[in-house]
């Protein structure tokens, strides 16, 4: 599931975390960007010491390349998004790149709406405030998470 739910006894609250699908840990990626390094140096150094020169600033680009596309993914590994429904509030937090905004919105009147399609994304909506969640999910498991979200609020207010 690329969501996981939990209940919060101590406030009587539900809490949902949607993160990122990222196969490699910033420690794994580190390990493989240097195995990456390690090879490409020897290997131009080989084609370098036989007289191909040219390999060796060829190397310095891809290993710049393949730096700015490691740094990239590394920034955003650990990506996600938390809402939490508690009796007359909603509060949903989405960090990305290391930024954390947090929302909160009174319960009383806020809902969650979905679209469907391919491009649709949930949103909680609350008088004016619009908060877009879920762009995490793949599109198959955003109408199962908004019909957790709705029976969840729908408990909250009862």
């Amino acid at each position: 599931m690329p969501y996981r739910r939990s209940q919060l006894a101590e406030l009587s609250s539900q809490e949902w975390l949607i993160s990122r699908n990222c196969a490699l840990t910033p420690r794994q990626l580190g390990w493989w960007f240097g195995t990456l390094a390690v090879l490409s140096v020897a290997l131009a150094g080989l084609f370098a010491v036989q007289g191909a020169w040219l390999v060796l600033p060829f190397t310095a680009v891809e290993l710049l390349a393949l730096s700015v596309a490691f740094v990239a993914y590394g920034r955003h590994a650990g990506d996600y998004e938390r809402v939490v429904v508690a009796p007359g509030r909603i509060v949903v937090e989405h960090c990305s790149g290391g930024r954390l905004a947090r929302q909160e919105v009174g319960a009383e009147w806020a809902r969650f709406e979905y679209e469907g399609g391919r491009r649709g994304v949930i949103r909680l909506v609350a008088g004016r405030t619009k908060v877009a969640i879920g762009s995490f999910l793949p599109e198959e498991s955003r109408e199962g998470l908004v019909r957790e979200l709705r029976a969840s609020l729908a408990e909250r207010r009862a």
